[in-house]
């Protein structure tokens, strides 16, 4: 019988971790001050969240842009995860940029300016 509760509050507290629910922190940033019609780097960091299901799009007018890199997903102490996703752009008048996170289902998009 006690191994049985004991067994019963090891599932009650796993799933009880599982739930919980951090939604990620978004830095949209590029590698050197940004200038329209100079080559750059576009990078989206997302961090501290959980559970480690998520998508990252590095956007250009909605359209998604290829060859983006992507870093293995990483954990830090609390099982808070991170995650940084860059691309090769060069910016344009009249373009938006942003970083689409897809965490779980919430989606929403960050978004990035130039230093100008």
């Amino acid at each position: 019988m006690m191994l049985y509760l004991c067994l019963a509050a090891l599932v009650a507290i796993s799933c009880a971790e599982d739930s919980k629910h951090v939604p990620p922190k978004v830095q949209v940033y590029s590698y050197k001050p940004g200038q329209y019609g100079e080559k750059n780097i576009l990078i989206c960091h997302v961090s501290g969240f959980h559970p480690p299901d998520i998508k990252i799009e590095l956007m250009e007018d909605k359209m998604e842009l290829p060859n983006a890199n992507q870093t293995d997903l990483a954990f830090k102490q609390g099982w808070h995860f991170h995650l940084t996703k860059n691309v090769a752009f060069t910016p344009m008048i009249g373009k938006e940029y942003c970083c689409r996170v897809t965490h779980g289902a919430s989606m929403k998009e960050y978004s990035w300016t130039t230093s100008m």
